[in-house]
């Protein structure tokens, strides 16, 4: 069966895989999950990812970061949705947790932290928040 929401799914493998303790976690791979990889990379919250073969198609192992022991993300969560696309300009970005958490916003530019798309003025589709 097909997967309407293939990044909410690796938004959730993530989730689940820091629950368990896991180092690392697989999904498989797209051009949008390794942009938003790089995102998190950029802002702290994983530690990396690479490229691996999952059969016959690619997958993304992504190293999952602690800090004493606690996941670096504390929530993660997909805003706009298959069903449901929630878009913003670049004021009006929405500020998480006082700003110590992030928006993952896909723009015209490519996909970038809400500080990064509020400071080259550029909005777009909020993907998902992280704290």
């Amino acid at each position: 069966m097909a997967m309407t929401d293939p990044l909410g799914d690796m938004l959730t493998r993530i989730r689940n895989g820091q629950r368990a303790k896991k180092d690392s976690v697989v999904s498989p791979a797209s051009g949008l999950r390794t942009r938003v990889l790089d995102v998190l990379q950029r802002e702290g919250y994983i530690r990396g990812y690479s490229e691996e073969a999952l059969g016959a198609h690619k997958g993304i192992r992504i190293e999952l970061k602690y800090f004493e022991g606690a996941p670096a993300i504390q929530h993660v969560a997909r805003v706009s949705k298959p069903g449901r696309r929630v878009y913003s300009g670049s004021q009006e970005l929405p500020i998480i947790r006082n700003g110590l958490g992030i928006t993952i916003v896909s723009t015209p530019k490519g996909v970038l932290s809400d500080a990064e798309a509020r400071a080259q003025n550029v909005g777009g589709e909020i993907l998902a928040e992280v704290f």
